[in-house]
């Protein structure tokens, strides 16, 4: 199973505060970890929501709103996509992330083709495969 585990923002990723050279070797000991486990698919962190937009639509139509946003508990610092056997199984790996107190993540399974049943024609399905082949996320 594919999770997206996503890393809350927090004052000072908002405010472009660069993590700690201590915290940057921590977290490559992880995310090495995670790799050798087979479970990494990708991870990164995001600038803050001042160097970002949002896009709200409306009748067809989608309006631009820069940064920066205030701080709320939908906003994302960054995220890992992993593979895990099962949502605990992820919980237990990401209990040993390196954050600190106060830090917050959120996990979230990834739909899979399967999840969609009958909705997602054998047409659909192909196309799908098609792109992700292109994109090179196959």
């Amino acid at each position: 199973m594919r999770f997206m585990v996503i890393v809350k923002a927090s004052k000072d990723s908002e405010a472009g505060v660069m993590p700690s050279t201590e915290l940057l070797t921590a977290m490559g000991k992880f995310n090495e970890e995670l790799v050798k486990a087979g479970m990494m698919e990708a991870g990164e962190g995001l600038h803050p929501t001042s160097n970002g937009a949002r896009i709200k639509y409306s009748g067809g139509q989608g309006t631009a709103t820069n940064g920066p946003f205030a701080l709320s508990g939908d906003l994302v610092a960054g995220f890992w996509l992993i593979n895990a056997k099962s949502l605990d199984d992820a919980i237990v790996w990401m209990k040993r992330a390196p954050f600190g107190a106060g830090d917050e993540i959120e996990i979230r399974q990834v739909f899979s083709t399967e999840d969609f049943g009958e909705a997602l024609t054998p047409e659909l399905r192909e196309q799908e495969e098609r792109l992700r082949a292109q994109a090179g996320k196959k």
